[in-house]
């Protein structure tokens, strides 16, 4: 075994240790707040605020986005069917900082899950959806 095949394994072992960028020697698809506005206001993606509602009531939803708490029951469901009334449609998943749309698109594509993608810096995060002066609206 080389030692990056083992130094990736020694830092899968302690979490997300590895940039957001950087999965199992694969780039993790993601991108910014403002491509995913632009994307989202031009309907070339499914922007989907996966925190949770006492979140959203804090800052409101970035405009454009479907609020799915990641830690409801059936996320996953409800996700496939956002997938269904949307096809050919990527996911871009976005959370308070990056990290849980990160890992959330991480434990996803390990189920086989594809075209999904994680928004970098989230909603209050630096670069983050507050901190470009994205638009938000009230929450759901």
């Amino acid at each position: 075994m080389g030692a990056g095949a083992a130094t990736r394994r020694i830092l899968l072992a302690g979490g997300l240790a590895l940039p957001a960028s950087f999965v199992l020697g694969q780039a993790l698809p993601a991108i910014s707040v403002r491509e995913a506005h632009e994307a989202a206001q031009a309907g070339r993606i499914v922007l989907v605020d996966i925190r949770s509602a006492g979140e959203w009531a804090d800052t409101g939803l970035p405009e454009g986005a479907i609020p799915l708490d990641v830690d409801a029951t059936a996320f996953e469901v409800r996700l496939a069917g956002l997938r269904l009334d949307h096809p050919g449609k990527r996911i871009a998943l976005i959370d308070r900082t990056g990290a849980q749309a990160v890992a959330t698109v991480q434990k996803l594509a390990g189920r086989g899950w594809r075209d999904l993608t994680a928004v970098r810096g989230g909603v209050l995060g630096p670069g983050g959806w507050l901190a470009e002066g994205l638009p938000v609206t009230s929450d759901p």
